[in-house]
């Protein structure tokens, strides 16, 4: 037994055996129906059977579903930054979140296409109740973060989680993705939690935490979609905060949002990848003896680096403009893509409700304004 095993992915030599346990399971079929449309159930069953790694399972199956995702809900998926990585280097991705699923997938997505060690992704458990989810997230190197825990097993479980990273990244040359914060964005303000920095850390035996960050090699990622396939899931939160109510999430809340923003229309999606954090690290460590003045100063330069690389579609300045009603930015879009967006703004949410419309204008024209402090966006 290994002290990893309730939240750790399968190990290679478990794969088939859960590939076997799940292959006739309705998801599965349904996941396979959408991927591979013209292909029938024997024959993706059969492949199925053979297969005896996660990388093949990710190469063959997954690759696929996210490519079938991006085609049926988007204009496509650009991207930058990947030239500059080593391809045998593993590195910690620290990405803002927008999506519950495909930002990770859209990663490995990019990672495999340039030849880069793919991640280990940070899962909630709240999203893999379901015992074919859980079986899926495990086949898909995904581990556990446990949620709703009292305070003492929060640190017990953190203490495990950032072991298990740095055991990933320094010793098995695995990759990993985790967001900056906990849950997603929900008013496009990008913000690096130190709470997840302190996590990370937790592992470390370094005299100086920022020699740890070092050897884990961060890479900052921003990832913009166009169109947020989720932005009016996340209205009811927002109007439960501004009535300083507490707000509880429906039984199959995050179920809804996950099939939501992977099947909903993002338009252009965008992904870049920085440059891995090296001598920002050394700037912190000359100008901050403090722990968590460090570990506050590493969360600017994340922020730093998402904020002035994300990249800003049509949608996010008719929002800003909208908002502040102002024509700053109308040579940035045309009048059809204006009138697109209040369309959509009409029909997703009650437009009468001034919460409600300032909430789901701010979630797309927040990310001006940050883009604002590194540039005129």
């Amino acid at each position: 037994m290994s002290k990893f095993d309730h939240i750790r992915p399968f190990y290679d030599s478990e794969v088939n055996e859960a590939l076997r346990s799940v292959v006739h399971h309705p998801m599965m079929k349904a996941l396979m129906s959408f991927t591979f449309p013209d292909v029938e159930d024997e024959v993706w069953a059969e492949q199925l059977k053979k297969t005896h790694s996660k990388r093949d399972f990710q190469a063959n199956f997954i690759y696929s579903a996210v490519q079938k995702v991006l085609e049926k809900s988007s204009e496509g998926l650009t991207t930058s930054g990947f030239e500059k990585l080593d391809n045998h280097t593993p590195y910690l991705y620290i990405s803002n979140h927008r999506d519950i699923i495909l930002d990770t997938s859209l990663l490995n997505v990019c990672l495999l296409d340039h030849g880069l060690i793919m991640t280990a992704s940070a899962i909630g458990d709240n999203l893999v109740q379901k015992t074919f989810l859980r079986v899926l997230s495990r086949l898909n190197r995904n581990f556990v973060v446990q949620r709703g825990l009292s305070p003492r097993e929060l640190l017990q479980s953190s203490k495990l989680m950032s072991e298990y990273m740095c055991q990933l990244l320094t010793r098995e040359n695995r990759s990993v993705w985790i967001a900056q914060r906990e849950g997603r964005t929900k008013d496009g303000n990008d913000a690096t939690q130190q709470g997840v920095l302190k996590m990370l850390g937790m592992a470390s035996d370094e005299k100086n935490i920022m020699d740890f960050f070092k050897k884990l090699k961060i890479v900052p990622v921003s990832i913009s979609y166009e169109y947020d396939p989720t932005d009016a899931l996340k209205m009811p939160q927002l109007l439960a905060q501004s009535k300083d109510e507490v707000y509880v999430k429906e039984k199959n809340e995050d179920f809804t949002t996950l099939l939501s923003g992977i099947m909903g229309q993002k338009k252009r999606i965008h992904l870049h990848v920085g440059d891995v954090l090296d001598t920002e690290l050394d700037a912190i460590t000359a100008t901050q003896e403090n722990a968590n003045k460090q570990i506050q100063a590493l969360a600017q330069v994340i922020d730093d680096s998402i904020l002035s690389t994300y990249k800003l579609w049509p949608t996010n300045y008719i929002a800003y403009d909208l908002l502040n009603n102002t024509s700053r930015f109308a040579d940035r879009y045309t009048e059809k893509e204006k009138q697109v967006f209040l369309r959509r703004l009409e029909m997703r949410i009650d437009i009468e409700n001034p919460v409600l419309k300032e909430g789901f204008l701010a979630m797309y024209a927040n990310p001006v304004v940050n883009k604002m402090k590194y540039q005129d966006a």
